[in-house]
């Protein structure tokens, strides 16, 4: 059914393929940028993977004026506007963040501080609240397979005084340039892996279930789902397969894509919750929740659901099941994909298995039922409703 009215943009430009960071420098040209600032972590630089980047540029001819390297798992407030700090002092032009999702929505937070002259990257919470603005150069490298940061006008950002995980939207954070490389994600071990994808199949699952789908951010979702459901075992099975890595990386940036657009639900602001609260990565609680959150949606998006079972099993298994099975199916079907994760890679399948305890719920529930995620669900929620899909996954 098309929708009477939506909105859908993605600027991006997206390299995607075997030595696709080699383009980096004809891309910061483009840009007319030349002294770029390199973001990362210090496990991704012992890792190697930094320098296969700082190669490409020096062979471009392009001079780094500094790496910041302090990016932690989860991406701080403090953080943020330290970047901007070192940013500015050292007479940056661009931004080149190398990482997962926490150091690609650090380098986002940052520029929103450096193109608003913000001092502290609180000020600008919220949607869209970046008004006419010309954001810094800034290209994004993922090195996961699962946030689709790279695509997104998203950033999730803790403030870790209130131990609260703060949502900043708006089209202007979408990075210029996304670089998917093989390269990049062959070294994930099966566990990180496993998680992140469990994220990317929650964006595109979430997006096209959500209030805000539309036709394109469906045919993202699909293309995503489809990938998954084919290389997921692939990759978890011989991680050095640069075929099924590339096709992960596409997985994470096409479902990134449709759900920047579509937006999340209640599996994402429960997850949100999960980790503010309690410290749980968000890929292992994407994974843990998203089948309850959709047995929580059955009843309003469950012919949605039931569609998603061609992309879940595949042909023969849609076209064999009637029509008014096929939502269960779809859960069924995710599952089986959260289980197969367990056997290959140990992914948890229960929120106490990643430490939540029962004595949490209610502070996790009031904290998700603030998250602007659960305004997108197709079916609203209140505090008992969210204690409710806890305690089935607990």
């Amino acid at each position: 059914m098309i929708p009477a009215y939506y909105e859908f943009s993605n600027r991006a430009k997206v390299l995607s393929g075997e030595k696709a960071i080699e383009n980096i420098p004809y891309e910061l040209q483009s840009l007319e940028a030349s002294h770029p600032i390199l973001v990362t972590n210090r496990q991704l630089r012992d890792l190697g993977l930094v320098d296969i980047v700082l190669s490409a540029l020096a062979a471009g001819g392009i001079e780094v004026c500094a790496i910041y390297d302090a990016v932690p798992v989860d991406s701080s407030v403090d953080v943020v506007n330290d970047l901007a700090r070192v940013y500015r002092e050292a007479g940056c032009d661009a931004i080149i963040a190398v990482g997962g999702g926490s150091v690609l929505d650090t380098a986002k937070g940052a520029n929103i501080v450096l193109t608003t002259g913000a001092q502290d990257i609180k000020e600008y919470m919220g949607t869209e609240i970046i008004k006419a603005r010309c954001m810094k150069p800034f290209i994004a490298v993922p090195t996961t397979a699962g946030t689709g940061s790279e695509v997104t006008g998203a950033a999730v950002i803790k403030d870790t005084e209130r131990h609260v995980k703060m949502g900043f939207v708006s089209y202007s954070l979408l990075p210029d340039v996304a670089v998917l490389d093989p390269r990049m994600t062959e070294g994930l071990p099966p566990r990180l892996t496993a998680s992140t994808a469990l994220d990317a199949l929650t964006h595109a699952v979430e997006a096209f279930s959500c209030r805000q789908a539309n036709p394109l951010s469906d045919g993202y979702a699909r293309a995503a789902i489809d990938l998954i459901r084919e290389y997921l075992p692939v990759v978890l099975d011989n991680g050095r397969d640069r075929t099924g890595r590339l096709a992960m990386a596409n997985a994470a940036l096409l479902a990134g894509v449709s759900f920047s657009n579509a937006m999340v639900g209640i599996v994402h602001a429960i997850g949100h919750a999960c980790g503010g609260q309690c410290g749980v990565a968000h890929g292992d609680a994407m994974g843990i929740l998203l089948p309850h959150g959709m047995e929580y949606n059955m009843d309003v998006a469950g012919e949605r659901y039931g569609e998603l079972l061609l992309h879940l099993k595949g042909a023969e298994a849609y076209a064999s099941t009637p029509a008014d099975e096929r939502p269960a199916a779809a859960v069924a079907a995710v599952r089986d994909m959260l289980s197969d994760a367990a056997t290959r890679a140990g992914m948890p399948m229960r929120l106490s298995q990643v430490g939540v305890s029962a004595e949490q719920l209610p502070v996790i529930a009031a904290t998700a039922i603030n998250d602007g995620a659960i305004s997108m669900n197709p079916k609203d929620a209140d505090v008992s409703d969210v204690i409710g899909i806890l305690r089935a996954a607990l």
